[in-house]
């Protein structure tokens, strides 16, 4: 059946158009617009009434008029799926950048997606080793959970993320692992330096990209992320593979809401930003995850920059509800040189203990890292107090912890945006680091492990 074409545009705000006297029109639903001169823009019903269809137009609204036709399509939108995506470089609405052929699909699947059922859920675990310390020792990542960055403008957030896509594994087996980058909002040389970087590093071979420029339209922010999942779920859960999903920045996608919010004329929420803005990020965030009786999993690794870095901001504080953790960015150590500037301390990693251990890392992982966490805080309380009363006053064992805080970043926490190191490497570092203190204040760890693994112990067998 043909479409009907709809003159009865009533009003254009932003990037949506308001269409009166319709037929009943699904949500979600594709339409054309016809501009003046024959062009056609695409767009998707945003919310439909008895008497009224909001379109979200993706190319945006400029040369749209009252008189331009609106013809709805009867189908929602849906991403062309296809194992030949791996290698591809994509725009925020799933168009080649790359040059080469449009993807030529083995299926189409409709982009909203849906959350995982909790019945259907299996636990995340088995460890995801992304070759750097401060997350693999500390915060690690398990495969199937969702673990965002918090990061501040001017970070290097974006280095930490090419890092972990280019070095992050499963160790042992010999499976499919594909990486998803999505990018909302980036600037032209941004996207260029992602672009090399994947290119340069063989990374692309494994990897699906998307790229939603700054220049784009801002409504292609609200699509990228789902076209990004529903690729990702497609080489998951339909071809077996395991897949973690880099989205950066969540902050310009939100920003995008607030931006179509304001269109619509929405009483704000916080901070100006929708009151669903909760409900929205849930649905991206919890896309992640292993279904009972599927081979394949998502591992979700968001990243979004704190405004005035506040990590009590909406868009931080939503999604630490939602997410199993966070990695979080500290100015402090960026402009100490430590690159990452990871601040260990208000890091967190709520599904580390499924991940670690025997069989998974190592038996003396988390002993470690519980030690490592109890001296480096106690090292930077220290810090405070050499301030006010100067480092001579400090006992013998004080200094060590002073000086065990200030090892652990330059070694520890540190090292080169091209060093993959694996999880033994990371524990040997430790070690290293905790044989600086006495062995009576090594409370957390228990003998035997002291015994099997202390340079100590080590050099007198």
């Amino acid at each position: 059946m043909i479409p009907k074409e709809y003159r009865t545009i009533t009003q254009i705000a932003g990037p949506l158009v308001f269409v009166e006297k319709t037929e009943p029109v699904g949500y979600g639903e594709l339409a054309a617009v016809t501009m003046p001169d024959g062009s056609v823009k695409r767009g998707q019903v945003l919310d439909t009434s008895k008497d009224l269809v909001v379109i979200q137009v993706f190319e945006g609204t400029a040369g749209i008029e009252k008189a331009s036709g609106v013809k709805f399509l009867g189908e929602t939108m849906k991403m062309p799926v296809s194992q030949d995506m791996l290698g591809r470089i994509l725009s925020g609405s799933g168009e080649p950048l790359d040059g080469g052929p449009p993807i030529v699909p083995d299926d189409r699947i409709d982009i909203i997606g849906s959350a995982i059922n909790p019945w259907a859920r299996d636990e995340p675990k088995e460890f995801i080793q992304t070759g750097v310390s401060a997350i693999d020792g500390m915060n690690t990542l398990v495969r199937g959970q969702k673990l965002p960055i918090f990061s501040g403008s001017g970070l290097p957030h974006n280095d930490i993320a090419l890092q972990i896509a280019r070095q992050a594994k499963v160790r042992g087996k010999d499976e499919e692992f594909a990486v998803v980058f999505a990018a909302m909002g980036i600037t032209n040389e941004e996207a260029q330096y992602f672009m090399s970087d994947f290119e340069r590093t063989g990374a692309l071979k494994r990897a699906v990209v998307f790229m939603n420029l700054a220049d784009d339209p801002a409504i292609e922010r609200i699509i990228t992320p789902r076209l990004a999942l529903t690729t990702a779920e497609y080489l998951a859960y339909n071809l077996g593979m395991h897949v973690l999903v880099i989205l950066t920045d969540i902050t310009n996608y939100c920003e995008a809401l607030r931006q179509i919010g304001a269109a619509r004329e929405e009483v704000p929420g916080r901070r100006g930003y929708p009151g669903y803005m909760y409900t929205d990020l849930a649905t991206l965030y919890e896309r992640a995850g292993r279904i009972k009786g599927k081979k394949g999993s998502i591992t979700q690794i968001p990243i979004l920059s704190m405004p005035g870095d506040d990590i009590t901001h909406p868009i931080s504080d939503l999604s630490g509800y939602i997410t199993e953790g966070q990695i979080v960015a500290a100015r402090d150590l960026h402009r100490s040189g430590i690159y990452p500037p990871i601040n260990v301390g208000a890091s967190l990693s709520r599904l580390m203990n499924a991940g670690i251990g025997p069989g998974l890392t190592r038996e003396d992982h988390k002993a470690v890292s519980d030690q490592c966490y109890a001296a480096y805080a106690e090292g930077k309380d220290l810090r405070g107090l050499v301030a006010i009363v100067g480092k001579d006053s400090l006992s013998e064992r004080d200094k060590k912890f002073l000086d065990f805080a200030d090892l652990f970043e330059r070694r520890f926490v540190r090292q080169d945006r091209e060093e993959d190191r694996d999880i033994e490497t990371t524990l040997e570092i430790a070690w290293d680091l905790l044989a600086t203190l006495p062995e009576g204040q090594l409370t957390r760890i228990d003998r035997k492990y002291i015994e099997k693994y202390h340079p100590a112990h080590k050099k007198s067998e």
